[in-house]
């Protein structure tokens, strides 16, 4: 009888711990080495044109969301995520700096999505036009489960 007892206690705990959902522990990934991604590090965007934002995002499990964040660099801080330093203009004071951001959701169910957004940069505001220089182009990307992953490139936005 204690065999049994024991034998019936082990096929239940077997049968509880492969019942259980696979818990996502993995951040989700922002792949700039894809074919056409755009913007790379010290690429240059133009204030009053259009570009395209091209990078492939990935997950283990099933994405979520990303956001665009586009702000100066004038004083030089860091927060860039890439290994290649650019060459960046003398440190200024921003009079009317260009500040951008812009959130996207990502289609249900995906575990892999290649962006191809046209996305339009103001070239100035009501004030004048916007301060071009050095810049920090933020990508931030979530997954369903609220994992994130984050890429900080330095670009240089100026008018033609």
């Amino acid at each position: 009888m204690k065999n049994l007892i024991i034998f019936v206690a082990f096929v239940s705990l077997i049968f509880v711990s492969c019942s259980r959902e696979t818990i996502d522990d993995e951040k989700p990934e922002i792949d700039l080495t894809v074919s056409g991604a755009f913007p790379q590090n010290c690429d240059t965007l133009w204030l009053g044109e259009t570009f395209s934002f091209n990078v492939l995002f990935k997950d283990n499990t099933e994405l979520g969301s990303f956001s665009i964040e586009i702000h100066e660099n004038f004083d030089h801080h860091a927060h860039s995520t890439e290994v290649t330093e650019c060459n960046l203009d003398p440190v200024k004071t921003p009079a009317n700096p260009l500040y951008f951001i812009r959130d996207f959701d990502i289609p249900t169910g995906l575990t892999e999505y290649k962006t191809n957004l046209r996305i339009s940069l103001p070239a100035g505001n009501s004030e004048e036009n916007f301060d071009d220089g050095d810049y920090h182009f933020f990508i931030r990307l979530t997954d369903k489960e609220g994992w994130s992953a984050q890429k900080g490139l330095s670009v240089k936005l100026f008018r033609r």
